[in-house]
């Protein structure tokens, strides 16, 4: 069974897009393509079992192993060497990447507190959207008991539109609450 935000997205969304851009094939459309989460870890340094538990946290989020990504160079002033441990990634495609993304829009950016909605200036110039998130507790699959330090980690969703104006468009019809600007 496909997910929902799938479901909508063939049946509601395309169409819009379709209609609102001109497009004379449906495949023109936008489409999301990906959701990357990525999380620094600079005190993965002093503990490494810092590293462990994030992973852990990253993997309850999205339903996949992440990545651990190491340093490219050392760098003398923040005490790196080449080849460290210092984050980590997850990469979420298919019909896990539209069940993150429902659960990120409808439950987990409601939670933050003092909510006004995301900025609509995130857009990077090919209608992809980065998004920073302060602590990781917003995930309602996330146990506040298991957490021994909050995060915070940054998520890319990459669209295949060609402009941010129709990568921005994509995501109000899926739900993205941006803000009023």
């Amino acid at each position: 069974m496909a997910p929902r935000l799938k479901e909508r997205y063939r049946e509601e969304v395309v169409a819009a897009l379709v209609k609102e851009f001109g497009y004379k094939n449906v495949m023109q459309a936008p489409r999301l393509e990906k959701i990357v989460l990525n999380v620094g870890m600079g005190e993965a340094l002093q503990n490494p079992k810092a590293l462990d538990s994030a992973a852990e946290d990253a993997a309850t989020i999205t339903g996949q192993r992440p990545v651990i990504t190491h340093a490219k160079k050392s760098i003398a002033a923040f005490k790196i060497r080449k080849g460290m441990a210092v984050g980590l990634t997850v990469t979420v495609r298919g019909d896990r990447m539209y069940e993150l993304f429902d659960r990120m829009v409808n439950a987990a950016l409601p939670r933050i507190r003092d909510f006004q909605g995301v900025s609509p200036y995130s857009f990077d110039g090919r209608g992809n959207y980065s998004l920073g998130i302060k602590e990781q507790l917003i995930f309602p699959e996330v146990d506040y008991d298991k957490i021994d330090r909050i995060r915070g980690f940054q998520i890319t969703v990459v669209t295949t539109a060609r402009s941010d104006e129709e990568g921005k468009r994509l995501l109000e019809l899926l739900g993205m609450p941006f803000a009023r600007s």
